[in-house]
């Protein structure tokens, strides 16, 4: 009777094995084609008037900022300083929104690290571990 049990789990946990492998062999193939898509990404975002343009990549980096010649009429450099503020601001939240779509077609969408990428929380990619984790212990604690 133990011995069908042992013959049973041992299956199952093959098959989990071969599933998650699978998916990991998957993650991994598509590894260089994401990294070679995230590393061309570029968003670029215009100020409501036109005078600031910034470019950011896929993690928000600031990748050039673009000023009309017309900002230098108006002299004021914190005004200044807050539109190119906020063009930044919102180039690198759609470089995110830009970021998570690509990365998506390459993971589980209940993944942490999705959840990470959604909420920037890192307890997002500790709960799959933690959970699988705790899985163990039961099963075998």
């Amino acid at each position: 009777m133990a011995e069908s049990v042992d013959r049973d789990a041992n299956r199952a946990l093959r098959a989990r094995f071969d599933e998650v492998y699978g998916e990991y062999r998957q993650l991994r193939s598509g590894l260089d084609d994401l990294q070679a898509k995230l590393a061309e990404l570029r968003v670029t975002e215009r100020s409501e008037d036109g005078q600031v343009t910034a470019t950011v990549g896929a993690r928000g980096e600031v990748i050039t900022i673009e000023l009309d010649q017309g900002v230098y009429r108006d002299r004021d450099a914190a005004a200044l300083g807050r539109k190119i503020t906020r063009t930044v601001q919102r180039a690198a939240a759609k470089a995110a929104t830009a970021t998570q779509d690509l990365v998506a077609g390459y993971l589980p969408p209940a993944s942490g690290s999705m959840d990470f990428l959604r909420t920037g929380e890192f307890g997002a990619l500790l709960r799959r571990a933690d959970t699988a984790v705790e899985r163990g212990l039961d099963q075998h604690g």
